[in-house]
């Protein structure tokens, strides 16, 4: 049995890494990077460290030869053509046997989101879907740190500032990396998109309402309209096309993309999930 892990020196895939090893023998274990130096970590703990980079496909049936799970990671490139990236991934995988793919997805795949991300995973999910490959999808929620910058500085400021209100399952990555690591090790249980998401998913003003709480005094949610709130973005040093980015988060969670929950994150690893409470009550809001 050998499980193959992307990205293991990121965040995510990283912490998926660590509960794998947590479970398995080393020797069941490789993980691919495209800088072995900065995986050294798993190699002095006896993990295979392999070399491997989606934008240079022949580097990738090398990377994942023998893998009877491969764990891949979506890009975070933001200027990378993150499709055709995951679809060299998926053809590599294909051509050296894998016997499953896992994806790291979103809740909010969909080809019509409004959030560019959310349309990449429904065409890596479709791909994956004719790769003739057995996969999963795991669709993680919202993940929850994105709301130390999405809020703005509301503790100094005692004001949310967005451009639409929507539910949004906040999930904690460090949950997700947990659930994905039980799921690969369940021997194919999970086949298919499974949703992986904590067990509320409040509205903005909800969360102002939570803040307020948090911090003992009144935290206001003001609405602003799209283009009003890109050009204060804007003035605040921030990139045009970032801001009009990070637009489509907001516009997809007043379209309802990520208001789903499923209580399989919680069956998964045995106790309740982080919630947007404990995240905003942090000294340091993480």
């Amino acid at each position: 049995m050998l499980i193959v892990v992307t990205g293991a020196t990121g965040a995510l895939n990283g912490a998926t890494a660590d509960h794998l090893l947590a479970r398995l023998p080393a020797s069941e274990l490789a993980v691919v990077t495209r800088d072995p130096a900065r995986a050294q970590r798993f190699a002095d703990n006896g993990v295979q460290v392999r070399k491997g980079d989606y934008a240079r496909p022949d580097s990738l049936p090398a990377a994942f030869d023998g893998a009877d799970q491969l764990l891949l990671v979506s890009s975070n490139d933001p200027t990378a053509d993150a499709v055709s990236l995951h679809r060299a991934a998926i053809d590599a995988a294909a051509a050296v046997g894998v016997g499953r793919i896992l994806y790291t997805s979103h809740q909010g795949a969909h080809p019509d989101s409004p959030f560019g991300p959310g349309r990449d995973h429904a065409l890596t999910e479709q791909a994956l879907a004719d790769s003739g490959v057995p996969w999963t999808g795991l669709r993680n929620g919202f993940y929850m740190h994105s709301l130390a910058w999405l809020l703005g500085p509301w503790r100094e400021t005692g004001v949310i500032c967005i451009p639409g209100d929507g539910p949004v399952s906040w999930t904690a990555r460090a949950d997700a990396a947990e659930a994905a690591a039980v799921i690969i090790t369940s021997d194919g249980t999970y086949d298919g998109p499974v949703t992986l998401t904590s067990n509320a998913a409040p509205t903005f003003t909800e969360i102002a309402e939570i803040a307020s709480e948090v911090v003992g005094r009144t935290i206001h949610l003001r609405l602003l309209d799209s283009d009003t709130w890109v050009a204060r973005q804007v003035e605040a040093g921030q990139p045009e096309p970032v801001a009009r980015f990070t637009l489509g988060m907001y516009q997809a969670a007043q379209s309802g993309y990520f208001a789903g929950t499923d209580p399989l994150v919680t069956e998964l690893l045995g106790r309740q999930p982080r919630a947007v409470r404990d995240e905003l009550a942090a000294p340091s809001g993480h």
